[in-house]
């Protein structure tokens, strides 16, 4: 590198100018750099179709969340590749058949887990279950349904939050994308993981 130095012996200011320059360079470099590999571990959400679930929202090779899912779709749910589907509706739900659900996930060798969650009465402890249950590599990629999706998606938002230690908005953003879009799932998330952080 030459440098240009006054009589005195200092640096001129053509030399300091021209090393400012060179960090910003690199400075601009590494921030693009960031960039390039935030996207590349970025995860887009997709639709697709499958007969027998409504608002289906797939977030690449990780998860999907969705809403009502019959018996007959859970065969096309395995050739897709999910390796579990982790129910959240209740028993009592209008067009909810838990046992032909469970029935056909066995026939398709597919892990099933159902986890009632009730979103007029969230209980903590059905999410202390999903976590566990999402979090076993056994089960992923899973595949979780409610009847709208709204509360597969709210159950996602507290995994990136409270797991992956996103901040809310980023994992509200995602979850919004799901298909949450009840206010008070959404704050029950966020309230969630303010009284369990780690």
């Amino acid at each position: 590198m030459l440098k240009r130095f006054s009589n005195s012996g200092r640096l001129t200011a053509d030399s300091r100018q021209s090393t400012t320059g060179r960090r910003q360079a690199a400075g601009a470099g590494v921030v693009a750099l960031l960039l390039c590999i935030a996207t590349l571990h970025a995860q887009n959400v997709t639709k697709p179709t499958l007969a027998g679930v409504t608002n289906f929202a797939r977030l690449e090779t990780t998860i999907a969340c969705a809403g009502a899912t019959t018996p007959a779709a859970v065969a096309g749910l395995k050739q897709m590749g999910y390796a579990s589907i982790i129910n959240l509706r209740q028993a009592s739900e209008a067009g909810a058949d838990i046992d032909a659900e469970a029935a056909a996930a066995k026939t398709a060798g597919i892990t099933f887990i159902h986890l009632p969650f009730n979103a007029a009465s969230p209980d903590v402890a059905v999410v202390d279950n999903f976590l566990k249950a999402i979090t076993d590599k056994k089960n992923e990629p899973a595949f979780v349904h409610c009847a709208s999706g709204n509360r597969a998606a709210a159950m996602w938002m507290i995994k990136r939050m409270q797991v992956d230690k996103w901040d809310a908005d980023r994992a509200g953003t995602e979850a919004a994308a799901l298909g949450l879009t009840n206010g008070a799932l959404k704050t029950f998330a966020i309230e969630y993981v303010q009284a369990h952080r780690q």
